[in-house]
């Protein structure tokens, strides 16, 4: 009996032990993704997968975590969405199918080379935002014509597809996208960006990959916390730093989800 209560006490603690990590770690890597705009699954999806959830589990766990990334990125930084109301739905009016489209081919692409075309992307977006030291640190309105639109609504639309088959960096290519169409300074940027790809592509995303398998809610909820309040602490961060913590934090994290999943890539062609 004594066996019994001391293996129940180890047990306990062992579990409660690994629930406060994954917390810990959902925290840290979304306070980092509040801060650059996209990134949280360079940390949180990795780590899930160790912690033995097969990886549809645990990307799809990863997507309803995001969702809370985004609420939490937003409630901070609800006033500068709401000037700019026509951006915010065009994302997701154009990306929104785009998020649809790749939930559904995912299974008929060649995961890898995603991987290996993403992969690039984001290097090469971390070099330029490092080649370029004023890029995203004021904010300009910039004239909106049809050129402009188009060269805004096609990526969207594609960098949608890419954020319904592939688990990281799209979050941070829409807001590259959003500094260089139009002007926006990173604050302005990452905010649109957690409200759109956060709350509503990532929503989409995790509605379809959870049909594909159960989801552990112990560990859901947990998640949902830690991304909540890294979302949040995050973007309050950015709100008392400013632009040059978020640009900075934004090339960093680029540069390493780049290096991420250009390994992954490398790993799946051997």
């Amino acid at each position: 009996m004594l066996i019994t209560f001391l293996y129940l006490t180890i047990d306990s603690d062992f579990y409660f032990y690994n629930k406060a990590l994954i917390f810990l770690i959902s925290f840290l890597s979304n306070t980092f993704s509040a801060i650059s705009g996209g990134g949280a699954g360079l940390i949180q999806l990795p780590a899930l997968i160790l912690f033995g959830l097969p990886y549809y589990q645990a990307l799809a766990s990863h997507k309803v975590a995001t969702v809370a990334l985004g609420l939490g990125g937003s409630i901070r930084n609800f006033k500068y969405i709401r000037n700019d109301i026509f951006v915010l739905w065009q994302i997701l009016f154009f990306g929104t199918p785009g998020v649809i489209l790749g939930s559904n081919i995912v299974k008929f692409l060649s995961e890898q080379y995603l991987f290996l075309i993403l992969g690039f992307i984001s290097i090469v977006l971390a070099i330029y935002s490092f080649c370029k030291p004023s890029l995203g640190l004021n904010s300009t309105d910039n004239i909106i014509n049809s050129q402009l639109e188009l060269k805004f609504i096609i990526p969207i639309f594609f960098i949608g597809i890419l954020n319904g088959s592939v688990s990281s960096g799209t979050g941070l290519l829409v807001t590259f996208l959003l500094i260089k169409i139009f002007k926006m300074d990173f604050l302005r940027a990452v905010s649109l960006t957690f409200f759109t790809v956060g709350i509503f592509w990532n929503a989409i995303g995790a509605y379809f990959l959870s049909k594909i398998g159960y989801i552990p809610t112990d560990i859901l909820v947990i998640l949902i916390l830690g991304s909540f309040a890294g979302g949040y602490f995050g973007a309050h961060m950015s709100n008392l730093k400013g632009n040059k913590l978020i640009k900075n934090t934004f090339t960093v994290v680029c540069l390493l989800v780049g290096v991420s999943l250009l390994v992954k890539s490398i790993r799946s062609l051997i």
